[in-house]
């Protein structure tokens, strides 16, 4: 339902539009994640690219802390990793600190297709602020900022 607000309604109307909008953005996102792991490889499931994305983000990690992470139980990413690591987008090394750790992390292949699929994502989001004005851009990114809790 579009709902259009002026600022003048009860608190509890802005809190619904503000939920509704909210969703509207999870949604669109959660679309445009399936839609790019599919660019990256239609074989896998949109959960291995979101395996692939958090390392292309954070960098190597183990399987745990990936599991933690991306709020997956660990068999889920033990058995992603597998298969992400026999397409030869990911591989595993012995952590520098501790021999005994191994670390996963995205081969060239897994970074240059990653680029690839974000790519396509990021123009999408682009294409809807194309037309919006700087100050409204800063504006914004700094509500999101302060919605987010990330406030300096």
């Amino acid at each position: 339902m579009k709902r259009n607000t002026t600022g003048d309604e009860p608190r509890e109307q802005l809190e619904i539009a503000l939920g509704e909008q909210l969703n509207a953005l999870l949604s669109a996102s959660h679309a445009i994640n399936v839609r790019a792991a599919a660019r990256f490889d239609a074989s896998l499931q949109p959960a291995a690219f979101h395996l692939i994305r958090w390392l292309y983000s954070y960098g190597p990690a183990s399987a745990a802390v990936l599991a933690d992470s991306t709020a997956m139980d660990r068999s889920s990413v033990s058995r992603l990793i597998k298969q992400l690591e026999s397409l030869g987008y990911v591989h595993r090394e012995a952590s520098p600190e501790d021999g005994r750790a191994i670390l996963l992390s995205l081969t060239e292949q897994g970074q240059q297709m990653t680029v690839e699929a974000l790519k396509e994502k990021g123009s999408l989001f682009y294409e809807r602020i194309a037309g919006w004005e700087d100050k409204q851009l800063y504006e914004f990114i700094e509500l999101l900022r302060k919605f987010n809790g990330l406030e300096s």
